[in-house]
């Protein structure tokens, strides 16, 4: 299997009640699913932060000003298409003053239009019950590092 290193930075949404924003992809390789937060590749010359909230904007059309400008590193290792991406992604937190904000999927590439399975926005105690794998497994442990105050404490579905 390829391995791509690949720098991403992603968003951990936040609506007025909690909940995480977590949209569920299928692998056009194998067919399998996996959720997780908005984000994608860095481009030549984007800092990690413009790369935030382009990809937050393209994959699910919410305010790209929404985003903290605080990250927090996490090591990825993530199968993908027949390849294996890894490397240190940048994560970043917004909070969202709706409840369940409407997403808009217009900024979407055709392959990840075809990919996109759904969204969903979903209590912290309540993602150790989604059937499909989450990526990154210790999200709420990355969650608390960037926002400490948080009721999902050290709570990890790893």
């Amino acid at each position: 299997m390829d391995t791509t290193y690949r720098p991403a930075a992603r968003v951990i949404c936040l609506d007025a009640a909690d909940r995480l924003l977590l949209l569920r992809w299928r692998d056009p390789f194998d067919g399998t699913m996996l959720w997780e937060p908005p984000g994608g590749g860095v481009e030549p010359g984007e800092t990690p932060l413009a790369a935030a909230r382009r990809e937050l904007v393209e994959e699910t059309g919410l305010d790209a000003t929404a985003v903290l400008d605080r990250s927090v590193l996490v090591d990825r290792d993530v199968r993908w298409n027949g390849k294996r991406y890894v490397g240190t992604e940048h994560f970043f937190a917004a909070r969202f003053a709706g409840e369940r904000p409407s997403l808009v999927r217009t900024g979407l590439l055709p392959d990840e239009r075809a990919n996109l399975d759904t969204h969903a926005w979903i209590g912290w105690s309540d993602l150790i019950s989604l059937p499909d794998p989450i990526e990154p497994p210790q999200i709420l442990t990355v969650l608390g590092a960037l926002m400490p105050d948080g009721p999902w404490g050290d709570r990890d579905r790893s």
